[in-house]
């Protein structure tokens, strides 16, 4: 998550601020998102082998698309006579980025962020496919030995943490929108 909010962010930002390409870039973005994970682990292993490095990449290309997305639309959609305003009172544009316009799209970048944060928990289980580790080893060993309560000893942790990041993230968001909102 950490990788995916210091990439697409400030790349977001920039595709937000700048038209050269962002459009394209987007769409490949989006085109990318019908591509399953375990595809792109599968793709990846050849290249950076088994364990947590091709791991870590399929997870990080899960979280960016939501991230970068948002953070595009919600600096996008802002309306124009604030910043307008800003600028009007002597503001330059760095000082209207964060003073203005990140604090008004915060609430719309923390939803991509919520997001990536619920697709990358419920998406970890498939490290365990290249020897990644975790909750969904006990996943795949209850799929390979018929063992259903196995199986809900990785299941039901990793939803129940899907919900309370969820609910988290929620609170946060619900912290940083403006009042009335």
């Amino acid at each position: 998550m950490l990788i995916g909010i210091i990439l697409c962010v400030p790349l977001g930002i920039y595709l937000a601020k700048s038209n050269k390409g962002s459009v394209f870039l987007l769409n490949l973005i989006n085109m990318g998102r019908v591509i399953p994970s375990l595809a792109v682990l599968a793709f990846v292993m050849p290249y950076l082998g088994i364990g947590f490095v091709p791991s870590l990449f399929a997870l990080t290309m899960l979280v960016c698309p939501p991230i970068l997305i948002n953070t595009v639309a919600a600096l996008k959609e802002l309306d124009k006579s604030i910043i307008e305003a800003a600028h009007g009172i002597g503001m330059d544009q760095r000082r209207v980025l964060y003073k203005v316009e990140l604090p008004l799209a915060l609430p719309v970048i923390i939803t991509g962020i919520r997001t990536s944060f619920v697709d990358v928990i419920a998406g970890a289980s498939i490290a365990a496919f290249i020897g990644g580790g975790g909750l969904g080893e006990f996943i795949i060993n209850g799929l390979v030995l018929m063992k259903p309560s196995l199986l809900f000893v990785g299941a039901i942790p990793i939803a129940l943490l899907a919900l309370l990041v969820d609910m988290l993230m929620g609170r946060l968001q619900k912290w940083v929108s403006p009042p009335g909102v």
